[in-house]
């Protein structure tokens, strides 16, 4: 049985293949987690609205370490996380779903880290690729078969958000390598490798961003958009739990922190 997370993000708020899951509140050290746990072909699958209910947190307010440490708790070992974004790259338009393989880091305030008291003591974790190859073999193998426009491989930018970015945070951020530009995948990827679970994430183009579109960025834009793509991430959402293949590549993920002895809860 393999033991499964779904961070949804702007727009996955449910999906019709929760029902019969429980709700559950898990208290973590960093505060508490809200998720539905189920099972699904024959699978352990755990859902976390990332914004809450009705889009009601922030991403700089997201809990993002009460949410990991939650799904650590509950025994999960894939994250498949799934963001709106910009594009900065043409070849990426509105629609295009993209599977991210770097990242760049431009939050400000946000904790990014569990090794920062004197229970975990201080250490240093490798993200040279922040994202499971592992689970992006397994995506990529899915969106192979199906009817859905996409790029194997990306470069997200994490601003810190709630703002949209400025043309000029824009043209830095291409010149830099970025393709896509959203508000949420730092610190989560950091901190699952931290917790030493697989992650991935699925972003959904929604618009160009700041200063390469045509006409001022709304969030009402963004949840449009969004709309009209929910229906193929859930259904990328359900293949991705069914999926039994294997895929050509392995990681270390579940090991990142033996430097350290491993993490614990």
């Amino acid at each position: 049985m393999r033991k499964i997370a779904i961070i949804g993000g702007t727009g996955i708020y449910d999906a019709d293949f929760l029902e019969g899951f429980e709700s559950k509140i898990i208290d973590t050290p960093y505060g508490q987690a809200a998720c539905k746990i189920g099972e699904l072909y024959g699978n352990q699958v755990v859902f976390i609205t990332r914004h809450g209910v009705n889009h009601s947190t922030p991403p700089h307010k997201v809990n993002y370490r009460a949410n990991i440490w939650a799904l650590k708790s509950l025994g999960v070992q894939e994250i498949f996380a799934t963001t709106a974004v910009g594009s900065l790259n043409p070849e990426m338009k509105a629609g295009h779903f993209v599977v991210c393989d770097n990242a760049l880091d431009f939050t400000k305030s946000r904790i990014n880290t569990f090794y920062d008291d004197d229970y975990r003591g201080v250490a240093h974790v490798d993200v040279t690729s922040p994202y499971c190859p592992v689970l992006r073999a397994k995506v990529i193998d899915i969106l192979k078969t199906m009817d859905i426009p996409f790029h194997p491989t990306g470069t997200y930018v994490c601003t810190e958000g709630p703002r949209f970015e400025t043309a000029a945070e824009i043209k830095m951020f291409a010149m830099l390598g970025g393709d896509l530009v959203g508000m949420t995948n730092i610190p989560e990827s950091i901190l699952a490798r931290e917790a030493e679970m697989c992650y991935t994430t699925v972003s959904i183009v929604t618009n160009m961003a700041a200063g390469i579109s045509p006409t001022p960025l709304t969030h009402s834009e963004v949840v449009e958009e969004m709309g009209k793509s929910i229906s193929k991430m859930q259904d990328l959402i359900v293949e991705f739990i069914k999926y039994d293949g294997i895929v050509d590549t392995v990681c270390k993920c579940n090991t990142a922190m033996a430097e350290v002895g491993g993490f614990k809860l």
